[in-house]
């Protein structure tokens, strides 16, 4: 699909201490001032302003003079697996006498705090559960606790519904009429907050529940929340720690198996080499394997861990490509690509053999490759088809999946998440209504004015610019991410000389101009984007990230090319 660029309009603000590309990009994302560049904790939103902090603090404290049985309650997914993991080392870290985890395995019990999960934490005699990263559509599931007696503490980032749950206390930024200044905290942020507000009321200093700011930079980065400012800080914060050898002996193991060290990580490496490897615990086996590795103190202990989850991220990456090719065949059918073709404003995709744990990131890749609202859908329990979505700027998925459910009472089971993922469940035979109607509802979304597949860039660099010393400002310019995105820049190159890597991989030698040395420039899984390949001599037109490139000790700028048109 040929994609429209568009420059980021910018305007110049005092920014001359910086590094004048690095104050170009800053000033293309509203940075006024470099007061707005302070990351220190201190620039934070008070801990006391989120809304429910205190009750629930209040709630901990009684339960922590009593000697109670807390049960944290996690998700599947690496948000909830290190807030899992801080609640449980910190509560145990600030005195309670017994804390524990459950995470629901995804293929049988489901998504949350479910009444299933709830009648197997009770052969553990919790006396409260503790949910993170989930329990705010938990209804069921929090009626359940209560009627045994139990206390249910929420602690919860997404969008409720139009009935809160009977919980004992909530605390989650995006409650209707909600005062906390930012509504992107992750689940672990979420965690992270009300842990430092327990440990303010038991007048203990701030790094008891700073020290486990590396997970929550994790967390953080890898749920794709916006970074906000306050995002940024505990981003940036987390990767301070782990870059100094402070963090927790799983999440660095996690980045050597990645090949990464841990004194250089960046917020991408969170995203992109970290995050699949815990993730992938959750998707195709038991996301207790990732907590573990998580609460692991042992190095050699931890790296054990680390072992499986990479070989469960390199099977993972088999099912994946699999599924990418058949759905790739389903969006072929549709037409896409040819002439006149016209796919729906929101796409349903499924497939009886596909993996449950690997729809979300088959309809992430056709997501960007069609840009309109995509959801991927697996079998599940009891004839129910289990989708998971994920969607474009300016169509918010849960609220276009919440308008089909209202408007066709009893067609979908559950769902919920956030405005670019979300996940719904419904009856298998009733798939090809659901998807004629969430094409119709997407399409009433959608902004007809809107560009398809439309590429921000942050203009030009120059030849000169094209150098090492550019790629590390921005490298240190970040945390880079959702809402504060990774520079990418756009321009014309003479490429001089082009080759294969692997049969997939595309690399290219390129010139931004005619007495411009070469600069090596890589197009990953080219051969799923395009079949002409460039000759030596062609002109062609790059959307890429300028990056610092280490090997055997030595480092030069390269270029990652996102997107490549070949100039006629």
């Amino acid at each position: 699909m040929r994609r429209q660029v568009r420059r980021r309009a910018r305007e110049d603000f005092a920014l001359a201490s910086l590094h004048p590309v690095l104050a170009r990009v800053y000033a293309g994302r509203g940075i006024r001032d470099t007061q707005t560049l302070d990351l220190g904790l201190e620039s934070l939103l008070p801990v006391g302003s989120l809304d429910g902090v205190e009750p629930a603090a209040d709630l901990l404290m009684s339960h922590r003079a009593r000697g109670s049985k807390l049960l944290v309650i996690g998700d599947y997914d690496a948000d909830g697996a290190t807030a899992s993991a801080l609640m449980v080392r910190t509560l145990r870290a600030l005195g309670f006498e017994s804390v524990d985890y459950l995470v629901p395995n995804r293929f049988k019990f489901g998504y949350g705090l479910t009444p299933e999960i709830v009648a197997a934490a009770l052969p553990r005699a919790p006396h409260c559960l503790i949910t993170v990263d989930n329990g705010i559509a938990s209804l069921e599931g929090v009626a359940a606790a209560r009627a045994q007696g139990l206390d249910v503490l929420i602690t919860d980032h997404h969008l409720p519904g139009a009935e809160l749950p009977d919980a004992t206390a909530i605390v989650n930024p995006n409650l209707p009429g909600a005062r906390f200044a930012s509504r992107s905290l992750s689940g672990v942020g979420v965690a992270f907050y009300l842990m430092a507000a327990l440990a303010r009321r038991l007048v203990l200093p701030s790094a008891a529940v700073a020290e486990r700011l590396d997970l929550v930079a994790l967390g953080t980065v890898a749920d794709v929340v916006p970074l906000d400012r306050n995002n940024r800080i505990l981003v940036h914060q987390g990767l301070r720690r782990i870059r100094a050898g402070r963090g927790v002996a799983g999440l660095a193991a996690l980045a050597v198996t990645g090949n990464r060290s841990p004194e250089g990580l960046t917020a991408g490496d969170l995203g992109f080499v970290v995050a699949p490897r815990l993730n992938a615990a959750g998707r195709i086996d038991d996301m207790a394997l990732g907590i573990e590795c998580l609460l692991a103190d042992d190095p050699a202990r931890a790296l054990a861990y680390a072992h499986e989850l990479d070989r469960l991220n390199g099977e993972r990456r088999t099912i994946e490509a699999r599924m990418q090719d058949e759905a790739q065949a389903i969006v072929g059918r549709l037409g896409y690509g040819e002439p006149g073709a016209a796919l729906p404003a929101g796409l349903c995709l499924y497939d009886e053999a596909w993996h449950p744990g690997v729809v979300g990131l088959v309809a992430s890749r056709v997501k960007d490759q069609v840009c309109r609202p995509v959801i991927a859908f697996a079998p599940a329990e009891s004839g129910l088809a289990r989708g998971s979505a994920r969607s474009i700027p300016g169509v918010h998925v849960r609220d276009v999946l919440e308008a089909v459910a209202t408007a066709n009472p009893g067609l979908i089971r559950t769902f919920g998440g956030h405005a670019m993922a979300a996940g719904v469940t419904l009856k298998a035979q009733r798939l090809r209504q659901f998807a004629d109607l969430f094409a119709a509802e997407a399409a009433r979304r959608t902004d007809p004015n809107s560009v398809p597949g439309l590429l921000l860039t942050d203009g030009e660099l120059a030849p000169a610019e094209l150098v090492l010393e550019t790629a590390q400002a921005l490298r240190a310019g970040g945390p880079w991410g959702a809402g504060f995105p990774e520079p990418t820049f756009d321009g014309e190159f003479a490429v001089a000389e082009s080759r294969l890597l692997g049969g997939k991989h595309l690399k290219l030698w390129v010139r931004a101009a005619r007495d411009a040395p070469p600069i090596e420039a890589l197009v990953f899984d080219w051969r799923a984007r395009a079949t002409e390949q460039p000759a030596p001599g062609a002109r062609v037109t790059l959307v890429y990230r300028l990056v610092e490139n280490e090997y055997q000790g030595r480092s030069r700028a390269e270029l990652m090319v996102e997107y490549l048109e070949v100039r006629a």
